[in-house]
């Protein structure tokens, strides 16, 4: 199948375009950049690949990249903590899924793949997030953002376009190319060494290369519109930092603090930022989606699309590994996880679960 993809030199896309070579399909990218193109694929084993330069806020541009396509995986969106971009990421993003949802409609595309976001529904409404919870009004930019670009793909949907939207929760992995915000979290929890944790709630971590499966099986033509959650492992605090602890033999420390205290602590800091213009990563959004997360119902996923999810120890050790060797992590902040970069081996593999 003939396949554009949007955002294919990001995180979550460049490995969309790996699972899709892999599979057998013929990708084609829309990029800003053609520099973009190689450091992003070329470590994934992607060779050289057909794109189109230009931009989706661009109508005439998205389309001009959308013929001779059958399908379309759009994953292009501005994410970003820098609150001075506010107006760039409701501009682009919004803009961006009507330009390449509405085009791949109107041009027959089947399926038209849209890269949504937990964070469109959250939050929850129940002790379980599906891909029919209702979408939310969230305050954070960007999944304001993207809660506007769901109500736009279930516009479609409602119409009857064959629009599959996905919903990754944070994704981990492997081979970030651009060294993103999620890059800059797991970085700092690593230096610091400790964090606060609440009892409620918790961090949807997902692995990167099995929401790359998840698109690719979701290109099925004929299925009509359907929504897929991939929320992965719901993991508090607590759990995550002694995993921290078990892979690389060091100590991590939680310190034990009610959920009300730390979206307080939110609060002051977004204060701070407002005075200051620093910007930390424990703002009042990020506090209030870690203590009122619930698990996601993935089980759909698994069973309509004959999917499975990598274990949260194997995709945390990936993802350290990966830190250390692209020098973004010291050999003292992976500890033991170290050897097995210098080795050259990797670690050793683990077995992969299904929700």
């Amino acid at each position: 199948m003939r396949v554009l993809v949007t955002g294919g030199t990001g995180f979550l896309g460049s490995h969309t375009v790996a699972a899709l070579a892999r599979a057998g399909h013929d990708v084609k990218l829309l990029v800003r950049s053609p520099d973009r193109i190689e450091p992003a694929l070329g470590p994934l084993g992607v060779g050289p690949v057909d794109h189109v330069v230009g931009d989706i806020t661009d109508a005439a541009c998205v389309e001009r990249a959308l013929l001779g396509c059958e399908a379309v995986v759009h994953a292009a969106a501005v994410f970003t903590l820098d609150r001075s971009r506010d107006a760039e990421v409701a501009r682009v993003n919004l803009t961006g899924a009507k330009n390449v949802l509405g085009a791949a409609h109107r041009l027959g595309l089947d399926p038209i793949v849209f890269v949504s976001s937990l964070s469109a529904l959250f939050p929850p409404d129940g002790p379980l997030l599906t891909a029919d919870t209702e979408v939310k009004d969230p305050t954070n930019p960007y999944a304001r953002s993207k809660a506007q670009c769901e109500r736009y793909a279930r516009e479609l949907q409602a119409r009857g376009a064959p629009v599959v939207c996905t919903y990754p929760g944070s994704v981990w992995g492997p081979h970030d190319p651009h060294r993103g915000e999620g890059v800059a979290v797991v970085t700092q929890f690593m230096k610091l060494g400790f964090a606060p944790a609440s009892r409620e709630g918790g961090l949807p971590v997902v692995d990167v290369r099995d929401v790359a499966d998840i698109h690719v099986a979701a290109l099925q033509p004929g299925c009509g519109p359907r929504r897929f959650t991939a929320g992965g492992h719901l993991v508090g605090m607590g759990a995550l930092f002694e995993m921290f602890s078990l892979l690389t033999g060091r100590r991590f420390v939680t310190i034990p603090t009610h959920a009300r205290l730390l979206r307080g602590l939110g609060r002051g800091i977004d204060w701070l930022h407002r005075l200051t213009g620093v910007s930390l990563l424990l703002t009042y959004e990020a506090m209030h989606t870690l203590t009122r997360m619930v698990p996601c119902d993935d089980a759909p996923t698994v069973r309509e699309l004959n999917v499975s999810f990598r274990s949260l120890e194997e995709t945390v050790r990936d993802t350290l590994i990966w830190m250390y060797e692209a020098g973004l992590l010291a050999e003292k902040h992976v500890g033991t996880l170290g050897g097995f970069a210098a080795d050259g081996a990797g670690a050793p593999p683990r077995g992969r679960q299904v929700l």
